[in-house]
C-alpha cells in the first residue's frame, strides 16, 4: 500500500514554465506534490494548448493571488491565415477555409488597427459564465449565447514574422484579452479568417518567463535545490509602494486594525522592518487599512 502523502507548510511564488499540453491544474498539482505544499493555487489560468509564465502560488502567497490577475500580460503568438476553426485555436475542428491574397504592408495595416483600446467579444470557449455555467461547456454542448464586447488595451502589437499565410506576433495586453479572439478578428479584417496555432506566455505584471523554471527541471533537483526557485510572497506585489511600521504598529495592522501613515494613496505592501505583513490600503485620512495579512510563520 502507497504510503500517504505528508503535506508541509510552503509559503512562496514559484514561476513555472508550463509546457504545452499541460493544463494550468494539472501543472499545478504536479509542482504542489514535488514541493509537497498543503496550500496551493494559480494565478490565472493558460490554456492547455499554450505554455509559457504560469506563476504559482504556496501557503500564505495564496492571499495575494487574485491581485496578479489584474495585471498586464505579454504573449508571443502565431497564427494561420485562410483557416477558422470554431474555437478559435488549433484544438478547435475547421469550420471554414479561404484563400490568402495579402501582403505584409497590408498586414501591417490591419494590426495598426488593434493597437490601443478595442472593443472585444470573448470567446464561446472560454471559463467566463452564463448562469453558473462556463461558456465552454455550452460551447461543447453545440450551444451559441450571445456576449457582450469588452473594452481591452493593446498596449503593444508587434510583427516578429510573416511568411505567406502565417505569422507571429509580440502582444502586450491588459486583463481580460483573448489572444484567440485577436486573432479572429484580425482574420476578419483581412477579409480570410484566422486562428491561433501556438501561444506563449512571456509576462505577467513584472513577472518574466526568463526567471521560470519546467516541470521536467524540477523533478530532476533535489529538495534543497527546488527550494531555491520559491520566490517569497511578496514577488506578487512588487508593482505596489511599500509602506514601513514600527513593531506596535505592526501588530496593530496584522491584527487588523487601521494604523495612521504618511505615504501614497491606494494599496500597498506592508513590511515592518524586513518582515512583509500583508496588503493595505491607505486612505486620504492617513488610515492604513489592512485588507489582506499574513499569518504567523
Amino acid at each position: 500500500m502507497r504510503p500517504r502523502k505528508s503535506w508541509r507548510r510552503v509559503d512562496g511564488v514559484l514561476l513555472l514554465d508550463k509546457p504545452r499540453g499541460m493544463s494550468s491544474n494539472a501543472a499545478l498539482q504536479t509542482a504542489r506534490r514535488l514541493f509537497s505544499a498543503a496550500k496551493a493555487g494559480h494565478t490565472g489560468t493558460l490554456d492547455p494548448m499554450a505554455s509559457g509564465l504560469l506563476p504559482l502560488c504556496f501557503g500564505e502567497a495564496t492571499k495575494f493571488s487574485a491581485d496578479l490577475l489584474l495585471a498586464d500580460k505579454t504573449y508571443e503568438a502565431e497564427l494561420q491565415f485562410g483557416v477558422t476553426t470554431d474555437t478559435g485555436d488549433a484544438d478547435g475542428a475547421i469550420v471554414r477555409e479561404c484563400a490568402v491574397g495579402f501582403g505584409r504592408a497590408e498586414l501591417e495595416t490591419a494590426l495598426a488597427g488593434f493597437r490601443g483600446p478595442i472593443r472585444q467579444v470573448p470567446p464561446m470557449y472560454s471559463a467566463l459564465k452564463r448562469d453558473g455555467r462556463p461558456l465552454y461547456e455550452l460551447a461543447r454542448q453545440g450551444r451559441a449565447v450571445e456576449r457582450e464586447a469588452r473594452q481591452v488595451t493593446i498596449h503593444e502589437l508587434s510583427l516578429l514574422d510573416f511568411s505567406g499565410d502565417r505569422c507571429r506576433l509580440l502582444v502586450a495586453c491588459s486583463k481580460g484579452t483573448y489572444i484567440r479572439s485577436l486573432a479572429e478578428d484580425l482574420g476578419a479584417a483581412l477579409a480570410c479568417g484566422a486562428h491561433l496555432t501556438a501561444l506563449r506566455r512571456l509576462a505577467v505584471g513584472p513577472l518574466r518567463i526568463a526567471d521560470a523554471v519546467t516541470l521536467d527541471r524540477l523533478v530532476a533537483l533535489s529538495e534543497e535545490q527546488r527550494e531555491a526557485w520559491l520566490l517569497p510572497p511578496d514577488a506578487l506585489l512588487q508593482s505596489l509602494p511599500a509602506v514601513y511600521l514600527d513593531d506596535p504598529a505592526g501588530q496593530r495592522f496584522l491584527h487588523g486594525n487601521p494604523v495612521t501613515v504618511d505615504g501614497p494613496l491606494g494599496k500597498c505592501r506592508v513590511y515592518a522592518e524586513d518582515r512583509l505583513l500583508g496588503l493595505g490600503e491607505l486612505d486620504d485620512l492617513g488610515k492604513l487599512q489592512p485588507r489582506r495579512v499574513l499569518g504567523a510563520a
